[in-house]
């Protein structure tokens, strides 16, 4: 944590310090600026653009599409930007369209997913957590609590750094945990959460993906079959899923600091294209586990897009 303050500190103070930096940098991401968890990494893109005076540009594909991401990373390379950001959710798939940034001379900074293969690929370093191991601290955490029979609730099938969290999650939690797929809709994650609870009594866990969009619907899921025994935890914030820890629906939130995701590349991007200057190594943004005792002093913050 320490390191990663030192990091936050220098970037906004060197980018505060030199607002007429006009250096292009485009950020292609995954998600789409629409999903809450996008909005809040879009966010940091346009501060850290606004706070270094960087051009800075946010794309995504309309959908989980990796063919249409790859296509956008080979149409921001052709532009000659000074800096590129990508989120690396499937290697196989992107890795080629990242190299031949790299290869073009481009500098790339991956955020929020590829911390496993960024350096394989040629990237300058990482802003983002370890997704298994945030899934591992997750299921390390809940079995503590006394989960003895868990559900991993999958809502981008095909991300591997969603499938990384529910691994990481069987591995801490160390008991039977099954894996449910859907869609990034919040009536269908409420619906196929309450039919796993209904269908098995014995299922006293739930892990979502994310807070929106798998987390507020499996609480809503569990208190309407009046399972208050459920323990439900989830990736990510959103002010409606703080609320419920905070009152102890939920047991807790785990926090990536997706606004540092999106700040930290496009100030280092524009650091590095004024001055040279570019960290030594990756940045852990998360995981911080946001457990009831602190939900409170995080919403309001959560509803500002910052958290």
């Amino acid at each position: 944590m320490k390191k990663l303050l030192s990091s936050v500190a220098m970037a906004a103070t060197l980018a505060v310090a030199t607002p007429a930096m006009a250096s292009d940098i485009i950020v292609v991401a995954h998600g789409q600026a629409n999903d809450p968890f996008w909005s809040v990494v879009k966010n940091g893109v346009q501060k850290a653009g606004e706070d270094t005076g960087a051009n800075v540009e946010f794309r995504s594909p309309e959908t989980f599409d990796m063919v249409a991401m790859g296509q956008l990373i080979d149409a921001a390379v052709n532009q000659e930007p000074d800096g590129l950001v990508v989120s690396i959710p499937d290697a196989d798939a992107l890795g080629p369209a990242i190299e031949r940034a790299v290869a073009a001379g481009i500098p790339v900074i991956s955020m929020n997913s590829g911390s496993d293969v960024a350096k394989g690929l040629g990237v300058l370093l990482h802003v983002g957590q370890s997704e298994y191991d945030a899934g591992k601290a997750a299921g390390e955490k809940l079995a503590s609590m006394g989960g003895t029979k868990g559900i991993c609730v999958n809502q981008e099938v095909g991300n591997v750094a969603l499938d990384l969290r529910c691994e990481g999650f069987a591995d801490g939690f160390a008991q039977e945990v099954n894996v449910i797929p859907t869609q990034a809709d919040p009536a269908e994650v409420e619906s196929k959460v309450r039919a796993a609870l209904d269908s098995d009594p014995d299922v006293d866990t739930i892990l979502g993906l994310g807070a929106s969009l798998v987390g507020e619907p499996a609480v809503a899921a569990a208190q309407a079959l009046g399972r208050d025994d459920v323990l439900i935890a989830s990736f990510d914030l959103s002010a409606g899923f703080l609320k419920h820890v905070s009152e102890g629906r939920a047991a807790f939130a785990i926090d990536q600091q997706q606004f540092l995701q999106g700040y930290l590349p496009v100030a280092f991007l524009a650091l590095n294209a004024e001055y040279g200057l570019m960290p030594g190594g990756d940045v852990p943004s998360g995981p911080n586990l946001v457990t009831q005792d602190a939900a409170g002093q995080v919403i309001e913050l959560s509803a500002q897009g910052i958290r």
